[in-house]
């Protein structure tokens, strides 16, 4: 296949793709593809393709179909201390390498910074 037939069914796909994410709410993904002839394994392919290649120009890593699970333990310093029996309310949510991180407002920015940098290193 030459280049231009490869960017041809490129863009031709990511028209199909875009629009799919445009449906309306109450349409699963299921049933666009079938009122609008598009093949399920084939749409899921190139979905596939390009989360990957989205994933390569932010540098993240490719999702794998296994996943290892691995622990980072750190320290709290004794300035930042943890009320983890306060009712604390959730201002943010954090999501990266498949871990969520739900913050206040009282969090200590040292603490944040430390959590954030095991994150990026889970």
């Amino acid at each position: 296949m030459d280049q231009s037939t490869h960017d041809v069914r490129r863009a031709n796909w990511l028209n199909i793709i875009t629009e799919c994410q445009q449906r309306p709410v109450n349409v699963s993904v299921k049933q666009w593809l079938a009122d609008n002839g598009v093949k399920e394994k084939a749409y899921y392919y190139w979905l596939r393709k390009f989360r990957r290649e989205a994933c390569e120009q932010i540098q993240l890593p490719a999702v794998t179909t296994q996943a290892e699970v691995s622990f980072a333990e750190f320290h709290v310093p004794a300035s930042a201390p943890v009320n983890l029996t306060s009712a604390n309310h959730a201002v943010a949510a954090i999501r990266a390498n498949g871990i969520t991180l739900e913050v206040s407002n009282d969090i200590s920015e040292s603490l944040l910074r430390m959590l954030l940098q095991e994150v990026a290193h889970a």
